[in-house]
């Protein structure tokens, strides 16, 4: 029996080999027949240069390709004089040959060519690039500056977290073949409606030893927490910036502790992967991991999104690193001020042009890129509103990026997600430029329903409004599926930390606690930060579960951050962009601690995906009910006193099958008990209890009268359902 499983298994084993050949060499013959390649591409007449033949390339493909024969190499720029390729040996830093792109290899500002007889896992590559100097008019060619390709698919010496040197930028390129098999794998495509979008950092998810994984702080140690998700039952994750980054830049060391740029928005290379994600080196294959997990995790009905960072690059200011984008064409990559300085509209120290045609054609194929080779389902974009400014900074009315994204038939079926404002207080959220298609970071909804939450007096209607999908900020524009609700990020205080601390503790970060938002509109029920009081403990379960039932009960895309789920703290760092340790790291020891947590998250996204008219209005109502209405302690109400902290919402919806769905939301964020009265159901139905926050653990079911008790500061939620 073991030889037979023995040999079945080698049976398999030849077949995926054989498959993958037959994929390189379909793929061989694809680019051959796209770049209309000859097939006796060697007999065309060559030029000889630094012992190598060369000819004319092909000018439409951009970055390095490997070709049959050999590789192709294309590059442009509007203002330099010469281009010169530099190839060197794996991990050397001299170049082994220098390749002057020759005069008639030019057309327009594009530069290209073959290189024969290269073998890519043999070298790696950069580019050198003179032209004029003139820094007032943005121009700053330095022909001594090693320049990574702005395409590069594969950025070398990156492979190892916290390996390089602090401040070393000779970034190189390698040329990756993608032969990744895709099968039959489609997207799961799912509906805006029924997203819920779970936030994480590829490398804190599980770094720390408490994870249980294998592979930790890599694509695969996400990849093997597969099957916690679909426990949890999210059924998107957005991963924190992936694009390749350089974790060294501006390093340091605080009180003993290592600080990097640990969340990594701060692109080196748009088109690469960050290597030091990955669990093994994929010299030349650079992805595969990672095309590994969205493969698994489409295929298990979960969409992946990537949060992208083209609002600046990790060149910085005038005193900021050159290794490319500054090289190539300074002045038409960055938004330069009039004297030639850079805007920092990021407040990161440069911001991208996002709306020059270059810049916005390499934004956009960017995209295409990571769609049809990675099949990512969705993004993010950090700081959007940037991509709405023009050259000399101001807001356009309609953004030529935003809208040919909106429009680009590759990115169709892909969901587009604004953090709509910047970081110079341009402030789009209910205003972004969206043509129907963009939905937006909320952060209305994140700070209403925190203030709400904590029993700040005057926000019962505005909590209100956010449940019902802040129709008093997009229902003006008729958008749909807008409104991405969230009350956490990785912006900001954990849900854990949300309800422990009242001002932040930042100390560790090494600015005196000088950096994060003020802004927190958080409580810490009575005791600041860890505590043994038991009432403080039970109030602080309490206010979690309040929290996250209310989003899963509002309309909008519901959004929390990975390790809300058992009370994940960052000890109230609310900016911990530069701790690579348990500050950033979950702590997976906090899901036995805090099980009943989980388990009420669990729950309510399942009684969210159970009941479509929280999601979405399916009817225009029924049962006599519009399709949403406001309620106070007696039923039926408009408008709510600024002096209330009691918020009923309905929601009522018949669905095709004439089923019909009637869910109360009754929030009480009052330090005292409330009696409250119900709306009258039709005849022959009843009010059911679903939800009710003052337990630790729910026991839906039970029948409701007319009235009922809800505790201080809990959440009830009720069904109609017939007798």
């Amino acid at each position: 029996m073991g030889k037979v499983q023995a040999d079945k298994g080698k049976e398999q084993r030849v077949e995926i080999v054989t498959r993958r050949e037959a994929l390189r060499e379909q793929k061989e013959q694809e680019m051959v027949e796209k770049l209309a390649l000859p097939r006796t591409i060697h007999l065309v007449p060559m030029d000889h240069v630094a012992g190598f033949d060369i000819r004319p390339g092909f000018y439409e493909t951009n970055g390095a390709t490997a070709i049959p024969g050999g590789v192709n190499f294309t590059v442009y720029s509007h203002e330099a004089t010469s281009i010169e390729l530099l190839l060197f040996r794996p991990m050397e830093e001299e170049p082994f040959a220098v390749l002057p792109f020759p005069d008639h290899y030019r057309i327009g500002n594009v530069y290209s060519m073959i290189v024969f007889k290269l073998n890519i896992e043999e070298f790696e590559y950069a580019y050198r690039v003179d032209g004029p100097y003139d820094p007032k008019k943005g121009l700053i060619f330095d022909k001594t500056k090693y320049l990574l390709d702005p395409y590069a698919k594969a950025v070398t010496g990156q492979s190892q977290w916290g390996d390089s040197s602090p401040g070393e930028q000779h970034y190189k390129a390698r040329v990756v073949k993608d032969d990744f098999d895709w099968g039959d794998m489609r997207s799961p495509l799912l509906p805006m409606e029924d997203l819920v979008i779970y936030e994480l950092h590829v490398r804190g998810f599980t770094m720390d030893k408490s994870s249980g994984v294998v592979n930790p702080g890599t694509f695969a140690g996400l990849r093997e927490k597969l099957p916690y998700l679909k426990e949890l039952g999210v059924n998107v994750v957005e991963l924190m910036p992936i694009f390749e980054f350089d974790e060294m830049q501006d390093y340091r060391e605080v009180d003993g502790e290592k600080l990097y740029n640990y969340w990594g928005y701060s692109t080196v290379s748009f088109f690469a992967p960050n290597t030091s994600y990955t669990a093994k080196r994929e010299h030349n294959r650079e992805g595969n991991e990672l095309k590994n997990l969205i493969w698994e995790f489409n295929q298990n009905g979960i969409e992946v999104y990537l949060d992208v960072v083209f609002n600046h690059t990790a060149e910085g200011n005038e005193d900021g690193p050159f290794f490319s984008f500054k090289g190539f064409d300074n002045n038409i990559y960055y938004l330069l001020t009039p004297e030639g300085y850079y805007y920092n509209f990021s407040g990161c120290g440069n911001t991208l042009n996002c709306n020059h045609p270059i810049v916005h054609q390499m934004i956009l194929n960017c995209l295409r890129y990571w769609v049809s080779t990675y099949r990512i389902n969705g993004f993010r974009f950090d700081l959007a509103s940037i991509l709405g400014r023009n050259e000399d900074g101001t807001p356009m009315n309609k953004p030529p990026l935003l809208q040919s994204l909106a429009f680009d038939p590759i990115l169709g079926d892909v969901k587009l997600i604004a953090e709509a404002w910047d970081a110079v207080g341009l402030y789009q959220v209910g205003s972004f430029p969206s043509w129907n298609r963009w939905a937006e970071w909320n952060g209305r909804y994140r700070d209403d329903m925190r203030r709400y939450l904590k029993g700040d007096e005057g926000f019962a209607q505005a909590a209100a409004l956010r449940m019902v999908g802040s129709r008093d900020i997009y229902e003006v524009s008729a958008r749909k599926n807008a409104s991405v609700n969230f009350i956490t990020c990785h912006d900001g205080f954990t849900l854990y930390d949300i309800f422990s601390y009242n001002v932040k503790h930042n100390e560790k970060n090494g600015w005196n606690n000088t950096d994060g938002a003020n802004d927190n509109n958080s409580w810490n029920c009575g005791a600041e930060g860890e505590t043994h009081d038991p009432k403080v403990l039970e109030l602080r379960r309490r206010m979690i579960r309040n929290a996250f039932g209310l989003l899963m009960c509002s309309r909008g895309i519901p959004m929390f951050l990975a390790g809300d789920e058992f009370c994940n703290t960052q000890f109230g760092n609310n900016n911990a962009y530069c701790q690579d340790n348990i500050t950033s790291w979950l702590d997976w020891n906090r899901l036995q601690e805090y099980q009943d947590i989980f388990e009420f998250f669990k729950y309510m996204i399942a009684f969210r995906k159970a009941h479509r008219v929280l999601r979405c209005n399916v009817s225009d109502g029924a049962c006599g009910f519009p399709d949403t209405s406001f309620h106070g302690e007696k039923p039926w109400r408009g408008q709510f006193a600024s002096h209330e902290r009691y918020v009923g919402v309905m929601f009522a919806g018949r669905e095709e099958d004439g089923s019909e769905d009637v869910v109360y939301v009754a929030s009480n964020a009052y330090w005292e008990k409330l009696q409250v009265l119900l709306p009258s159901l039709p005849d022959g139905m009843c009010w059911k209890m679903a939800v009710d926050t003052w337990e630790e653990r729910q026991k839906p079911g039970q029948e409701a009268g007319d009235t009922f008790e809800i505790g201080p500061r809990s959440v009830k939620v009720f069904m109609g359902v017939r007798k």
